[in-house]
């Protein structure tokens, strides 16, 4: 099945004092690959700036712009129009000589080693090994999701942007993020090359047309096993048309959906709103 959904992402901050300067990065533009066409997609901000768009070394697009005129307040909106489709696990992977390959961890060095929230840690590598025993390694990438999906409780408030895999998992409580990158630190752990995904996630399978909901920021992997493939370890399922990615990268801290600096300006409130309309 394909969907065709509309995304509206808005940011708004509020500073207590004017802000002279400001440099930004944003991550709204949604991925064109295999499984997704990205139909429409702007970038605007209040007050207007004036933007470029480059792609970072993950292959995620970016919108950079500064502002320089004393401003109290910026709101920043991504609007997009994405086409998806579901998919399925893969029928065929390679084994695992071939995925532990001088070749493979060679080519995929950066999505195998511990990283800034998927840190090395012994007693999770030890579950690793232990679910990766006996299992082809796609067999062990939907067993570690479901390990994670099993052990952990979906609980927004516990942990931040900044926790770790290790933190989330001590406490047994996080949200998607925290999920992806405990199932990133087991993956990983196995030889299983795999990358941190950000976008957005429709709320409701049998979603009517034309209805507009409060959508979610959400975070998944993407494991490869021959060829890349998402699996989303917080609902336990296979990506799919619901899904719309926008980046990928070791972990959260290669794809913010916004970050940049300012100078001036006191404390800020930050408002952030996600709306998704199903078109067709």
């Amino acid at each position: 099945m394909t969907w065709r959904m509309r995304v509206v992402h808005k940011t708004g901050y509020a500073y207590d004092a004017p802000v002279t300067s400001s440099y930004n990065e944003v991550r709204l533009t949604p991925r064109a690959d295999s499984r997704q066409t990205v139909v429409l997609n702007r970038v605007e901000t209040t007050p207007a700036t004036r933007s470029y768009r480059y792609v970072d070394y993950w292959g995620t697009a970016v919108t950079a712009f500064d502002l320089h005129a004393p401003h109290t307040s910026l709101e920043v909106t991504g609007l997009s129009v994405v086409e998806t489709e579901e998919t399925a696990v893969p029928d065929e992977a390679i084994g695992w000589d071939e995925l532990r390959s001088e070749e493979n961890r060679d080519r995929y060095d950066e999505v195998l080693l511990p990283s800034r929230y998927v840190p090395a840690d012994r007693g999770l590598a030890r579950v690793a090994r232990q679910i990766a025993k006996g299992a082809d390694p796609v067999a062990a990438v939907l067993a570690a999701a479901q390990w994670v999906h099993d052990e952990m409780s979906y609980v927004p408030g516990t942990t931040g942007v900044h926790t770790s895999a290790v933190q989330a998992f001590e406490e047994r409580e996080g949200v998607c993020q925290d999920y992806a990158h405990l199932t990133l630190l087991l993956l990983r752990g196995m030889g299983i090359p795999s990358r941190y995904v950000s976008g957005y996630l429709h709320p409701t399978a049998a979603a009517p047309v034309g209805a507009t909901v409060a959508g979610e920021s959400h975070a998944w992997v993407e494991a490869w096993t021959g060829s890349w493939w998402g699996y989303d370890p917080t609902n336990a399922t296979v990506v799919g048309e619901q899904h719309v990615s926008v980046g990928t990268g070791r972990d959260y801290a290669d794809v913010p959906p916004l970050k940049g600096i300012y100078s001036g300006g006191g404390s800020t409130a930050l408002d952030v709103v996600v709306e998704v309309t199903r078109l067709a």
